[in-house]
């Protein structure tokens, strides 16, 4: 790892200590201060509004894109903070990289709303684009880290229910194991600036505590996955949650789904939120993967 992403790591240890918060209302509204900040206004535009109970917004690009497929994304936050206002420093970057419309949407957080509050708010904004014209084919789903688990369990949830896939699926340090059982918990664990084992069991407890974990719609990793769409998985080196991926990758070959998984060296947990060239590459290779599955 370079002097310079050295030095970026430590600055994101602090602010992200800065951040975390034990009052997660506090928590929750430093992140949405932090998206804020870094919202893109002169490049996208944000256009909120409602989906019943749910604020969602389209973010588009300003300038002539295209408007056949669009991108769900789901936040990441750990279930329990999140939003998609601190979300924008990633759905601002697909709607530059990808000339697509991305639809991102507050889903209900734990612990006052534990699982399967997501999932079931998830499905409710699937409908809702259905509703709209939009055909399942035309939809790619993206998400990080908890969004990633979130895309995973959509897609699962509409597969159990016999209703058609989503076109493809991007997944940005997804969690997919809440029994944390990847190796990576222990051998990244003084590596990972974002990320820890105690932060990790807090999130569990509090969107799944008394559950079974390896419910596939609670712990992606266990699913069937036969079936699924093509699917582009991005990771950092350093975190702790290598191992999630690392095994959906292997699930995902093993049930002869369409994948394909780029490890970036020295990088940590959702690193495309960071002013990095690793990110800015990782935003050309989403824009790449989804225009290969849409020719």
């Amino acid at each position: 790892m370079n002097r310079r992403n050295q030095n970026l790591m430590h600055l994101i240890r602090r602010v992200h200590g800065l951040v975390e918060n034990p009052d997660l209302e506090k928590h929750r509204q430093s992140q949405d201060a932090i998206g804020a900040m870094m919202s893109n206004t002169k490049a996208v535009s944000y256009r909120e509004f409602k989906i019943d109970d749910i604020d969602a917004e389209w973010v588009s690009v300003n300038r002539a894109h295209m408007k056949k497929y669009i991108l769900l994304h789901c936040h990441g936050g750990g279930y329990s903070t999140g939003s998609r206002i601190y979300a924008r420093t990633l759905t601002s970057k697909l709607a530059e990289s990808t000339s697509m419309d991305v639809l991102c949407f507050d889903y209900r957080l734990a612990p006052e709303h534990p699982y399967p509050a997501a999932t079931e708010d998830a499905m409710k904004v699937w409908d809702y684009l259905m509703l709209l014209g939009y055909g399942s084919r035309d939809v790619i789903l993206t998400g990080d880290s908890a969004g990633g688990n979130l895309a995973l369990s959509l897609t699962l949830k509409l597969k159990q229910e016999g209703r058609l896939l989503p076109r493809g699926l991007i997944l940005m340090s997804p969690w997919t194991d809440l029994t944390s059982s990847g190796q990576s918990f222990e051998s990244k664990a003084e590596l990972d600036p974002v990320l820890n084992k105690a932060y990790i069991d807090r999130m569990v407890e509090a969107y799944a505590g008394g559950q079974e974990l390896k419910n596939p719609l609670i712990s992606p990793l266990f699913g069937n996955f036969d079936g699924f769409p093509p699917t582009y998985i991005q990771v950092g080196e350093n975190e702790i949650l290598l191992s999630d991926s690392e095994r959906l990758h292997q699930a995902f070959v093993d049930a002869n789904v369409s994948v394909r998984m780029d490890t970036y060296p020295g990088m940590w947990h959702v690193f495309q939120m960071s002013p990095v060239k690793a990110a800015r590459d990782a935003m050309d290779k989403n824009a790449e993967f989804i225009y290969d599955i849409c020719r």
